[in-house]
């Protein structure tokens, strides 16, 4: 939409679009990048013909900072939760850009007249995929792997094809997800891979403002209105702060090799079938000795897009995750093709963390794990490679 800046003020006032004064900053070229804490950056396409582009953060759970860069100008502000701040981007001194940068609102189901207590048969097969029963519009009985770096329901294009009857409309429509006893609401998006022997991802934020317990030791799972008093407290468990990075949640830990350590924010990533993948830049910055690391071998991964993500696994002599340490861990080492864009981090995954029943606190953002059955058996790497 080409209009000029006097006749955009006029419309933004009749409409009441923002606020009283809406910044306007310039570019010349239509792409952007997007800063959020952590130094996360998000590619960002500036567009005329959208009436209102709309980003939407990650899940914030205090005010933070949001920096929108374009190639000849920038604008900073400061954004709670709920809370959103609109600007115009004026392209190549013409074209008027309405954007907002919005965050998501905040969640608590605590005060529920009738609480929840919902429990949900819950495995992890001998590929490190969880897995859990779900019912799709009513009608379509799927497996889906429970991702915490996954958000929204995504289904794949085999398990569209052959077992979703529905024929749900993708991206776009809200569509009823039964798990347990209780009825979600998600889009349905599409995704080339889920895991081994399920039909798709079920993301963490469908459960945003529950409380979600996985009992590795009984096969369940089980989701809270409201946090039992005796779930937590004096039985075991440690806590652990939640840091959202683009949508996903982090917890502290700390690796170890050769008398070097480093600690650091490690992504909780439920969908990651392997033990632990650490970022060769971050390894870099940080001087970890990877280079003391005994390689047990090379091979190709692939993303969920069915990318190819060349991956080296080696011995790492120490991870601890709080008070908890697990040695000689068959751990991935990325040399390149980041499977989170924009960010360099480091992941724990479901050969770890199936070692720990699990607690979930999405209404105070934090995570309690204890040592279960499964903490001391050998790692998948190590039954592959003999070693």
């Amino acid at each position: 939409m080409k209009i000029t800046l006097t006749l955009l003020l006029t419309l933004i006032s009749i409409s009441g679009f923002a606020q009283d004064k809406i910044p306007v900053i310039h570019a010349n070229s239509n792409q952007a990048k997007i800063y959020e804490q952590h130094n996360a950056v998000t590619d960002w396409h500036i567009n005329p013909k959208i009436k209102l582009d709309v980003f939407l953060t990650g899940k914030i759970t205090r005010t933070e900072t949001i920096k929108f860069r374009t190639d000849v100008d920038s604008l900073s502000f400061r954004i709670g939760p709920g809370q959103h701040k609109d600007f115009v981007v004026l392209l190549n001194g013409k074209d008027s850009c309405f954007t907002r940068i919005q965050s998501p609102e905040v969640k608590d189901f605590s005060r529920l007249a009738v609480e929840v207590h919902d429990t949900i048969p819950f495995f992890v097969n001998k590929f490190n995929t969880n897995y859990l029963p779900v019912v799709l519009n009513g009608t379509d009985s799927l497996l889906l792997n429970f991702d915490s770096g996954a958000t929204e329901v995504c289904i794949t294009t085999e398990g569209l094809k052959k077992k979703v009857k529905s024929q749900p409309k993708l991206y776009n429509t809200v569509y009823d997800i039964r798990i347990g006893n209780q009825i979600f609401k998600s889009k349905i998006y599409d995704i080339e891979i889920a895991g081994n022997e399920v039909d798709g991802l079920l993301g963490w934020n469908i459960f945003d403002g529950m409380i979600v317990e996985l009992d590795y030791d009984h096969n369940r799972m089980v989701v809270h209105s409201k946090m039992p008093a005796q779930l937590v407290h004096n039985s075991g468990y440690s806590k652990f702060n939640i840091t959202f990075i683009k949508n996903k949640p982090f917890i502290e830990s700390k690796i170890t090799q050769s008398n070097s350590s480093d600690k650091s924010l490690f992504f909780f990533d439920l969908g990651y079938q392997r033990t632990v993948m650490l970022d060769n830049e971050v390894l870099t910055a940080s001087r970890f000795p990877t280079g003391k690391m005994r390689v047990i071998k090379k091979i190709i991964m692939h993303g969920t897009r069915g990318n190819e993500i060349p991956v080296i696994t080696a011995n790492l002599e120490s991870l601890k995750i709080g008070k908890f340490e697990l040695k000689n861990v068959p751990a991935q080492i990325m040399t390149q093709g980041k499977p989170m864009a924009g960010v360099n981090v480091h992941y724990l995954g479901s050969d770890v963390l199936k070692r720990f029943n699990t607690v979930l606190d999405f209404q105070k953002n934090v995570i309690y794990l204890k040592p279960n059955q499964l903490y001391g058996t050998e790692y998948a790497d190590q039954k592959k490679s003999g070693a």
